[in-house]
C-alpha cells in the first residue's frame, strides 16, 4: 500500500504548528509518532495534502507534577510513560496501559496524545485516562482550553479537537495508593483488545464497548450504593454498544465486559 502524495513540513514549535494548520486547514494532518495516521494514509483511509511533523518539538514531552495532578506532554512517547517513577507513583494505572501498547517499537515512538487525538475505541490509554478523570489540553488560535476526557471522544475516531487546535498536555489526578485494576482481553499479544475493563476510586471505563470509550456507570452507580463487585459487574454492559465483527459478537463483548469488570474492581480492592 503506498500513501496518496503530499507535501512535509516540520514545525519547530507549537505556534509554528498551529500557524501551519490555519495556512493549510482540512488538508493538513499533524505527525507525531505516525503509528495511527500512516497506516491510515497507506489504505488511503486518510489523504492529507500536507504532513506536519511535530515530533521534534521539546517543549510537549515529559511528565511532571503540578499541584493535585501529573501533567504529561502530549509527545511523551507510551514506552517512557510505562517508565516513568511518578506515574508508577501517583498514577499507576497509566503507566499500566502504556505498557500493553502495541509492541516494543510501537511503544517508542507512539505518543499519548496522538493515541488519544486518534480516539480508536479499542486503544489501552483512553479508557485508562477515562477511568482517571483525566483531561486535556487543546492549544488553538484562540489561546487554550481544558475539556474532561468525559467530554472529549464524541464517536469513532471522531473528538472535540478542532481542525485548528493540537493537544499538547494531558492530565490526571495524582493517586499515591489508590486502588485500581486494568484487563485486556486479546487474541495474541499486542493486539487491539477485544475488550478492555480501567477502574480507579471507583470510576469503571470499557474500551470497545461501543464508539467511544464509555463509563460503565450502571455499576459505578452500584458500587456507590455499596453492591458487591460480583454485583456490580454484573451491570458493565449496560447502556453499551458492543460492535458484531471478525474478533467478536456484541453478546461476547457484553459476557467480557462483565468478567473483566469482576476482574479489574477485584484487582483495585487488593
Amino acid at each position: 500500500m503506498i500513501p496518496a502524495q503530499f507535501d512535509y513540513v516540520r514545525a519547530t514549535s507549537a505556534e509554528h504548528a498551529l500557524q501551519l494548520l490555519g495556512e493549510h486547514g482540512d488538508d493538513a494532518k499533524l505527525l507525531a509518532g505516525g503509528h495511527s495516521l500512516l497506516p491510515m494514509m497507506k489504505l488511503r483511509l486518510a489523504m492529507p495534502s500536507v504532513l506536519i511533523d511535530i515530533a521534534g518539538l521539546p517543549d510537549l514531552s515529559g511528565v511532571r507534577r503540578d499541584g493535585d495532578d501529573v501533567v504529561i506532554g502530549a509527545l511523551t512517547k507510551h514506552g517512557e510513560l510505562a517508565a516513568s517513577e511518578i506515574l508508577e507513583r501517583e498514577a499507576p494505572l497509566v503507566a499500566h496501559a502504556a505498557g500493553l501498547v502495541g509492541d516494543p517499537q510501537i511503544r517508542h515512538r507512539g505518543t499519548i496524545g496522538g493515541s488519544l487525538a486518534h480516539a480508536d475505541p479499542a486503544a489501552d490509554l483512553p479508557s485508562a485516562l477515562l477511568a482517571s478523570d483525566g483531561w486535556l489540553e487543546l492549544q488553538g488560535p484562540e489561546g487554550t482550553r481544558r475539556v474532561a476526557v468525559d467530554d472529549f471522544f464524541t464517536g469513532y475516531f471522531e473528538t472535540v479537537l478542532q481542525p485548528d487546535e493540537l493537544v499538547v498536555a494531558i492530565g490526571t489526578p495524582r493517586r499515591m495508593g489508590a486502588g485500581w485494576g486494568y484487563e485486556k482481553f486479546t487474541r495474541r499479544a499486542n493486539d487491539w483488545g477485544i475488550v478492555t475493563v480501567a477502574t480507579v476510586g471507583g470510576r469503571v471505563a470499557l474500551g470497545n464497548m461501543g464508539p467511544t470509550s464509555l463509563r460503565a456507570r450502571a455499576t459505578e452507580q452500584a458500587l456507590a450504593r455499596g453492591a458487591s463487585i460480583p454485583d456490580a459487574a454484573e451491570l458493565a454492559a449496560e447502556g453499551t454498544e458492543p460492535v458484531t465483527d471478525l474478533h467478536a459478537d456484541g453478546e461476547y463483548r457484553s459476557h467480557l465486559a462483565r468478567v473483566l469488570t469482576r476482574r479489574a474492581l477485584t484487582r483495585a480492592a487488593g
